[in-house]
């Protein structure tokens, strides 16, 4: 989210000799990374998902906002669209036919068209849009807060939220979000964290330690980890905003 950070902060506790985060209660994982592909370094990346074989990706900035279509392969660019207006995008999620696209302060979130690439309608919103995920039954939204909000897929009304812990503290600045295997799987923004939420009670379940995917001399230039997306079972597309690369990956104990 947000314009463009200073290098990613990593939470003090893992700048500690290694050590991971204080969590008891959450299963601790490291990422292994099965394969990597090209992905275009001036994307700032906002929003990743996997459907019926394309990979949409939602990029972000003011007057720079696109939702793209990729090739799953190879991270190719097949389609592309400007979001309207200079508009800042965020988070995207398909329901069906369509496709859900937040905007980061602008208050509205778009319904595209994902034959078309055009947009449907503007639904007003409440609060900052951060990540965006559908687990089949409603949309889960996060607004830099540590809370899930929880939207009708059809209306975009907003049904309900749930306050997001880590060991029994709120966690916020969730950013995007990916929902697989029952459990809300999000970038933690400014830091290489990626953690898995129950949504029904907000509770953090798993910490991903995703540092180290980027080599010394790929960082340059670069902004945070962010973007996930369900590839498999267990095996997940990595990316973030500005990156060379995208890693398939799956989640393992550390």
């Amino acid at each position: 989210m947000r314009p463009r950070s200073v290098a990613p902060l990593v939470a003090v506790v893992l700048a500690v000799a290694g050590c991971a985060p204080a969590d008891d209660g959450a299963e601790h994982l490291r990422v292994e990374v099965l394969a990597e592909q090209p992905h275009d370094p001036t994307a700032f990346t906002e929003g990743l998902e996997l459907a019926d074989g394309v990979v949409y990706e939602g990029t972000g900035l003011a007057g720079h906002s696109q939702l793209r279509e990729l090739d799953p392969a190879t991270g190719a660019v097949r389609r592309a669209a400007d979001v309207p207006d200079g508009l800042f995008g965020e988070g995207v999620t398909v329901v069906g036919p369509r496709l859900w696209q937040l905007t980061y302060q602008d208050g509205v979130a778009l319904e595209w068209d994902r034959a078309t690439l055009t947009v449907l309608r503007r639904v007003p919103i409440t609060g900052e849009g951060w990540g965006l995920c559908f687990d089949g039954r409603r949309l889960v939204r996060t607004d830099g807060t540590a809370q899930l909000r929880f939207h009708d897929p059809a209306t975009f009304a907003e049904t309900g939220s749930v306050p997001v812990t880590l060991d029994g503290e709120p966690l916020p600045e969730i950013n995007e979000l990916e929902c697989a295997g029952g459990r809300v799987w999000a970038n933690v923004w400014r830091t290489d964290r990626i953690v898995a939420i129950d949504p029904a009670d907000g509770r953090v379940t798993a910490v991903v330690d995703a540092s180290g995917l980027l080599r010394a001399a790929q960082r340059v230039g670069v902004d945070v980890l962010n973007g996930i997306a369900a590839v498999a079972p267990g095996e997940y597309l990595l990316t973030g905003k500005l990156w060379p690369t995208s890693f398939r990956v799956r989640f393992v104990a550390r």
